[in-house]
């Protein structure tokens, strides 16, 4: 497989993924005051924004399609 198509696959399968699987991030919100810490950590898991994941589906379909003409 040439290198232009299997960027175009891997595009195509991030694109594809980012549909389903939720992307995790942590923030911390902490003080330390001396030997003590006090603080509060918060945890999210949200999914990359729509446009994105079309955006990533047509880059690998656009790559595929170049690739395999080149090929």
């Amino acid at each position: 497989m040439k290198a232009l198509s299997l960027i175009g696959a891997v595009l195509l399968i991030l694109g594809v993924l980012s549909f389903v699987i939720p992307i995790p991030h942590s923030e911390d919100h902490s003080v330390k005051l001396g030997g003590a810490h006090i603080g509060v950590q918060t945890q999210n898991s949200e999914k990359i924004p729509l446009a994105a994941s079309i955006v990533l589906i047509g880059a690998g379909v656009f790559t595929l399609v170049l690739g395999a003409r080149r090929g």
